[in-house]
This record gives structure tokens, C-alpha cells and sequence, in this order.
């Protein structure tokens, strides 16, 4: 945006100048019509270019999840108070501490002032206003209930924070061992090993073929570490760019859920998603074919979004919501046969939100005794490498030791 210094006069004739961030002098005349102030005279003003570096601009300071439900309650609050939605955006813009978010609802209020619907002028950032978002504020609209959209978003999108919370305090753990695993492997390979080779090469003896291949993979390692730190960098970023693409987002996603214990409980949470943005956009009088278009696309994976909108299309034909559920292989019996309810008698909405805290109980139970179930795991992974190393540089060790004991 510009800065504009302006002119004018208040309703009593006082003349009044100031300065005013817009995107055009029109955007300027507008808000000072607004405000009850006759623009005379409207020039851009001229600014000296900073030359230092903007951190934000050049990496992207991101709109987290807090970010939102904050901006949801908050609109939700001014809008039930009747304060007017420029007015509102405007004061949430520059309070906010999120600098994406305030250039992003700066624009939005441009948007406004110049005629567009405020899902329209949500709808121009996806990145951060997601399609279920625009589409929840687009009933609302249309239904004159806005303050009530924005207080069914926030809500969803506590409870959607609440679920990442969760999963990602019951990774913590596992995550911090497998680091150290790895952590000690390096070590070992680098400094300890070569230590002991040294030893044995002092002795010239015969030793186990786990000692061998310790101190093979040992001198590998320590010669060609650059090598393979350099590999291990560019694999991470050419998987990093493939994942990026259409085709390896999908395969990730798919593979996600069968992950070994951990794949059913990310299925599960994506299932209590899809219930519950399912049932708030019903329930909010979105139409059911936009519902699951738009529930496809804030599924944040490709794979059940694909089975979603297979649904999509099993309704356009004119099949039942259950059959075509059911079709997808997706969903226990116990929740089609609640679709099936919730079709028959015209409740789908309580039904599938019955649905989603259905999921969401087995995820919590889940995710509270995520950390028993990976335990053994971990501890086999651990004892497995305790056993070659002391097969592989404690063996030869006792060796040495009985031939020393029986040379006397």
C-alpha cells in the first residue's frame, strides 16, 4: 500500500489535513467520506526507501493456527456488539501482533471499501482463509448470522488445535529417542570404534566377522563423512520437492496411514475432521454437493480428499450418502450405520458431529497410551544395537584377554 497526504474539511468546516496507507487516492477519498470529512486535495506522498532488511519479507513470518481462532473470537465479539466490520478489521489489523496476517486483513478492508463481499475478499488469500473458512463466512453473509459463523470457525478451530496439540506432544517422546539413537550411532561410528581398532591392530589377531563389518562401516564412515552428510542434505531436499508435487503429496499421504501404530491414529483424527467440518457446514445451510467440495479441500489430505469427493460424485448420481461412505472403505460399521440415521431422519448434522467426538475419544485414548505402545518398539531398536556392539567390539576384547591369560 501508499501513503497519501491529504486536505479537507469536517462536517463544521474545519480544515483538516493528515496522512493515510491505501491502495489508490480513490480508497483514501472513500475513507474520508466515510468518517465525514470532504476530501480538497489527495497527493501521494513521496517516501526514502530503508535499506534495511525485512526478515518477515524475506522468509515469511506464516499465520499459525493461534493467529486464526484469536482473529475468529475476535470478530465474533465485535460482531455481535454491532461495531461496523471495516471498522472491526481495521482495529484487528493493527493490533495483531502477526505482521501476515495484518498486511492480509489490510487488504481485505481495501477489498471492502471497494465494494466486494467479505468472503470475496477472504477468498483472495487461501493460504491463510481456507476454503471451509470463506464458506462458513459466505453463509453467514447470506443468512445475516456472521457473528454466529465466526463463532462456529472459532470453535472448530480449537478443537482442531486441541487434536494437533495433542499429537504432537504424544511424537515428543519417541522423536527425542530415535534422535538419540541416532546421535549415539554417529558417535560410536566416528570416535569409538576407531579406538578400538587401534587396539586390535595392535595385537594382529583373528577377529568375528561383527567386529569386521563394525569396523568396515566404522572406517566408512569416518573417511567419507562429508560425502554422506552432503547425500543425506541433498536426498532430504530433493524428497522435500517431490513431496511438494501433485503425485508425491498424494503417495505420502496415503502412506502416512499405514504407518505401524501410528497410521491409525492419524486416519482416525482426519476421519474426526472430515465429521466435524462436514456436520458445521451443513448445519450452517451450505448446500450438501458444496459441502463435500469444499470439505475435500480442507481435509489437508490428498488421499481422503480423493475418497471424499468420489461421495461427491456417488450423490450426484443419485446415490445415498451412506452407500457411497461405504463404498469408500473408509468408515467403521457403527458410523455408517449413524449416516444412515442421520439420512433417514434429516439430522445428518447431529449425527455426524456424534461421529467426529466418536473419533476424536478413541484418538484422545489413542494418543495417552501412544508412548506405552511405541515403548517396546524403541527398547527392541535399542537392545538390538547394545547386542552388536558388545558382540562386535567386546568379543574380541574377552579374546585377547583368554589368549593373554593363557601366553602366561
Amino acid at each position: 500500500m501508499n501513503t497519501f497526504h491529504y486536505k479537507g474539511r469536517t462536517n463544521r468546516g474545519d480544515a483538516i489535513e493528515g496522512r493515510l496507507e491505501a491502495s489508490s487516492a480513490d480508497a483514501v477519498a472513500t475513507q474520508l467520506f466515510n468518517s465525514g470529512i470532504t476530501p480538497i486535495d489527495i497527493t501521494e506522498a513521496k517516501t526514502t526507501k530503508s535499506t534495511s532488511i525485512n526478515l518477515n519479507d524475506l522468509f515469511g513470518a506464516g499465520v499459525k493456527l493461534d493467529d486464526l481462532v484469536l482473529f475468529s473470537r475476535q470478530m465474533y465479539t465485535l460482531m455481535k456488539s454491532g461495531v461496523p466490520i471495516i471498522r472491526s478489521i481495521t482495529s484487528l489489523a493493527e493490533s495483531t501482533r502477526n505482521q501476515t496476517l495484518a498486511k492480509a486483513l489490510r487488504h481485505v478492508v481495501e477489498d471492502l471499501e471497494s465494494g466486494r463481499e467479505l468472503s470475496n475478499a477472504l477468498s483472495r488469500h487461501p493460504d491463510i482463509f481456507a476454503n471451509l473458512y470463506v464458506s462458513i463466512i459466505q453463509v453467514g453473509e447470506n443468512t445475516g448470522r456472521l457473528d454466529e459463523a465466526f463463532q462456529q470457525i472459532a470453535q472448530y478451530q480449537e478443537l482442531e488445535k486441541d487434536t494437533r496439540d495433542r499429537i504432537k506432544t504424544a511424537m515428543r517422546y519417541p522423536m527425542v529417542v530415535i534422535l538419540a539413537i541416532v546421535g549415539a550411532v554417529a558417535v560410536i561410528n566416528l570416535f569409538v570404534i576407531p579406538a578400538f581398532a587401534k587396539v586390535y591392530a595392535k595385537f594382529d589377531a583373528e577377529l568375528p566377522w561383527a567386529t569386521k563389518f563394525l569396523i568396515a562401516t566404522s572406517n566408512f564412515t569416518v573417511t567419507y563423512w562429508p560425502y554422506i552428510l552432503a547425500g543425506l542434505i541433498l536426498a532430504g531436499v530433493g524428497l522435500n520437492m517431490y513431496l511438494k508435487t501433485e503425485n508425491g503429496r498424494y503417495k505420502w499421504h496415503k502412506y502416512k496411514l499405514r504407518i505401524p501404530v501410528v497410521g491409525s491414529i492419524i486416519n482416525r483424527s482426519l476421519l474426526a475432521r472430515f465429521a466435524r467440518s462436514f456436520a458445521m457446514a451443513t448445519r450452517a445451510g451450505v448446500p450438501l454437493i458444496q459441502t463435500m467440495t469444499v470439505v475435500s479441500r480442507a481435509a489437508d489430505n490428498d488421499y481422503l480428499a480423493e475418497r471424499i469427493l468420489q461421495m461427491r460424485n456417488g450423490v450426484e448420481r443419485g446415490d445415498t450418502l451412506t452407500r457411497t461412505a461405504a463404498a469408500t472403505g473408509m468408515f467403521t460399521p457403527l458410523v455408517l450405520q449413524m449416516m444412515a440415521v442421520g439420512e433417514e431422519t434429516g439430522a445428518i448434522d447431529d449425527l455426524l458431529q456424534e461421529v467426529a467426538e466418536y473419533y476424536e475419544r478413541e484418538v484422545d485414548y489413542d494418543l495417552k497410551n501412544l508412548s506405552s505402545a511405541i515403548e517396546p518398539i524403541l527398547i527392541v531398536a535399542i537392545g538390538i544395537m547394545v547386542f552388536i556392539l558388545a558382540l562386535g567390539v567386546f568379543l574380541p576384547m574377552w579374546d585377547l584377554a583368554a589368549a593373554a591369560r593363557g601366553g602366561r
